[in-house]
């Protein structure tokens, strides 16, 4: 595919758009596992209580709290709250949210950088539940140690008289033995872990907040809607990015099929003969759409998964990891499970994907013959020999499309078992580290949603290596078509031809082998055609008749010799220069579909309707184009298959001579015409063409009696050059063919 990567570069921006799009949708879909943690964890199970650094507190708790900092988290503390009065910032709504904090001293919560609430959290959570476990321990020691196991305030309560306080205590000890006592608890909390430390410390902020007046329940919806308000704004936001890369992926994708469609057929309408002799009809038609359809399809996968996967693969491992490092197991074997998985199918389905295109070919080529040949079917009756070819090549497709669609069926439930197993395995030890209080149960639904995020993204990788298989098939054909040097190339420094062409033409010494060819099938052939005559080729069938002609508009380039136009080699001439000055009309009739008037405007826009009548009526073709009631607006079929053979070549004959041009090329182009017509239109074409040289490639020895030069033909050489009296005197091969044709009476 990297063969066809610069039909890319004019779609960057959009592609680079896209990839932008893609890492802001990945990371807000990222986001919304943690936000689900945080309505399960904040505002279900804490109440919406969302930090151990409380919004307000009382004076009171809090000195009691301060008993239990020390150093840079005190001196932080002292900062951050302020006294709560009349007249400061937010006062109304603080009173309306807690409504005791008029009837006592209390202290808010200033504005702190986020990073430092985070810092202050963790010291403050503990200093807050040594206070609640010593006025618990002064009530009922076994109760302190229910809200912190195995709690220890550092010193022996029977020493202390009934009735003291002892945070009144703890204030007057030395610093020494303060600091004693505070590490001492300090030690016990580090033995918990800051996860049950947070947990437990939230449930004394609620009561801090109960103790003010506020209503916990409003607390709690108010949150809960708070964050599933940033979700939906984030959903939103990712739907939006996702509609915007869908766009643009397929704005890319059709245009890269576009330019590739474009530039297929443009390299096709270049190709010589050499070049379809090596590429069938039927396989470049099939690289023009299906291949061409193959890569639009990837482009735009690939645009919207390839960059998405890795990101949302690689953000939701850090993240989930981040919930729970003691988990990150289940994650690394789910997905060497499933990279195992597609190696596998991969090696299974890649020989498959390899050939689908060469089959495809097949059943196009198949049915192009038989459509094309159908009368020839019928006369011969082979009908079920051709039904048994086309079951042949449509069963071969159907097969192998069926073996890969087995494989991907197979994949899709084997990705789900992984998925679900993973889930269950993820709920099993989740569960256990819930119970041990190493997360929250919001935690551990993050996880396994990102869990699932990481699997879906390594499985859209693997579809990517799926499809990519046939996609880099089809790009290496169109490859192939687009970097094919056509054999015949227009010179670097052409030589225009004269706007008066003669249209005098040389055969100087000329041999020709076609590409491939061990042998020449032209050997050494020299004439000269004149304008104003006529030059008639005749021999033998396989003689070399119609590859000579078909050098002159360089449909094949001569393999030794020349061919000059007025003097001037052709191939020192543009093609299109050159065949500018050659009506051609092939041994098959071709039309177009369309009218008849349309084919004709083939050979000249420009032409009047006189111009089109007087080439049909050159052609004969006037009697049956005017009998039909729509003229020359009578619509043809595509290929001609509503008119007759003999109809076909007089119209291909007609549009020749619209063109009205110096040299004109009949190659056996009145085969299908009866004697009486050919006459005719022998004498019409002798009054039209009568000033530019004509060559004709006939069977028919009527045909050529009359011309002016008759060159005789016998396995690719010249053995017999002049009229038709000087033939019949001079040249056997001549003679065998007339006598074969005609009598003695008819020849003279």
């Amino acid at each position: 595919m990297l063969r066809l990567r610069s039909y890319l570069y004019p779609y960057f921006w959009m592609f680079a758009m896209a990839v932008v799009l893609l890492f802001i949708q990945a990371n807000l879909d990222l986001a919304l596992p943690d936000y689900l943690s945080r309505i399960v964890n904040t505002g279900i199970q804490q109440n919406g209580v969302d930090s151990t650094l409380p919004q307000v507190i009382r004076q009171e708790q809090l000195d009691k709290v301060r008993l239990f900092l020390n150093g840079e988290d005190l001196a932080a503390v002292n900062d951050a709250y302020i006294p709560v009065e009349p007249g400061i910032p937010d006062y109304d709504s603080l009173l309306a949210q807690f409504p005791l904090i008029s009837e006592q001293p209390v202290l808010a919560l200033g504005s702190l950088p986020e990073r430092e609430i985070e810092r202050l959290a963790l010291p403050f959570g503990k200093a807050l539940l040594a206070v609640t476990a010593i006025e618990e321990f002064s009530r009922d020691p076994q109760a302190a140690t229910d809200l912190v196991p195995g709690f220890d305030p550092g010193f022996d309560p029977a020493q202390i008289p009934a009735g003291t306080d002892l945070f009144v205590l703890l204030a007057q000890l030395p610093e020494s033995s303060r600091l004693r006592v505070v590490d001492a608890i300090d030690a016990r909390f580090e033995a918990l872990g800051e996860s049950i430390v947070s947990q437990t410390a939230v449930l004394e902020v609620k009561a801090e907040y109960e103790a003010l007046g506020a209503d916990i329940q409003s607390l709690q919806t108010s949150y809960i809607l708070r964050v599933g308000a940033i979700m939906l704004v984030i959903t939103l936001l990712s739907a939006l990015a996702t509609i915007s890369v869908g766009y643009l992926s397929a704005r890319t994708a059709a245009g890269v099929g576009r330019d590739l469609r474009r530039d297929v057929f443009q390299k096709v309408e270049r190709f010589s003969s050499a070049e379809f002799d090596r590429f069938s009809t039927a396989s470049l038609i099939t690289r023009n759409t299906n291949d061409v359809t193959q890569l639009q399809s990837v482009t735009m996968i690939m645009m919207r998964m390839v960059f998405y996967a890795p990101i949302m693969g690689i953000g939701g491992i850090i993240r989930a990891v981040g919930k729970s490092a003691s988990m990150w197991w289940i994650i690394a074997l789910a997905v060497l499970v499933l990279i195992c998985l597609v190696i596998l199918i991969v090696s299974i389905a890649m020989p498959k994907f390899r050939l689908i295109q060469q089959l495809i070919d097949r059943l196009n080529l198949v049915a192009r013959e038989q459509l094309s040949g159908m009368m020839v079917i019928r006369a011969f009756n082979r009908q079920p020999f051709e039904q048994e070819r086309f079951d042949k090549a449509n069963q071969d497709l159907t097969a192998n499309t069926l073996f890969i669609s087995r494989v991907i069926a197979l994949m899709m439930p084997l990705m789900m078992l992984i998925l679900n197993v993973m889930s269950v395995v993820i709920l099993w030890v989740g569960a256990q580290q819930v119970a041990q209080a190493n997360i929250q149960v919001g935690d551990m639904i993050a996880f396994m949603q990102y869990a699932m995020q990481i699997v879906w993204s390594f499985l859209m990788l693997s579809m990517l290596f799926i499809i990519l298989p046939r996609a880099s098939v089809s790009a290496e054909r169109i490859a192939d078509v687009l970097e094919t040097v056509p054999t015949i190339r227009d010179p670097q420094e052409p030589i225009p031809l004269n706007g008066n062409t003669r249209g005098q033409i040389d055969f100087n010494k000329v041999s020709f082998r076609y590409p491939g060819a061990e042998e020449d099938v032209l050997h050494d052939i020299s004439f000269t055609a004149q304008p104003g005559q006529t030059t008639a080729f005749i021999g033998s069938t396989g003689s070399g008749k119609s590859t000579v002609v078909n050098l002159i508009p360089r449909f094949y380039d001569v393999t030794s010799g020349a061919i000059l136009v007025d003097g001037v080699d052709i191939r020192q001439v543009t093609q299109h220069d050159l065949r500018e000055k050659i009506g051609y009309v092939p041994q098959k009739g071709q039309l177009f579909s369309g009218t008849i008037g349309s084919n004709l405007h083939y050979a000249d826009e420009q032409a009047g309707e006189s111009n089109l009548r007087e080439a049909l009526d050159t052609a004969q073709a006037s009697e049956f184009v005017f009998e039909k009631p729509d003229g020359l607006q009578t619509e043809i079929a595509q290929g001609g298959s509503n008119v007759s053979g003999g109809q076909r070549q007089r119209l291909s004959i007609a549009r020749a001579l619209v063109k009205q041009s110096p040299i004109y090329i009949f190659d056996d182009s009145f085969s299908a015409l009866d004697f009486k017509t050919d006459a005719a239109l022998r004498r019409a074409l002798k009054a039209q063409t009568g000033h530019s040289t004509v060559l004709l490639v006939t069977q028919r020895v009527s045909t050529v009696m009359n011309a002016e030069q008759i060159i005789v033909l016998d396995e690719g050489k010249l053995v017999g050059k002049g009229t038709h009296q000087e033939l019949m005197e001079t040249c056997e091969t001549y003679r065998e063919i007339a006598m074969s044709q005609l009598s003695l009476e008819e020849l003279s």
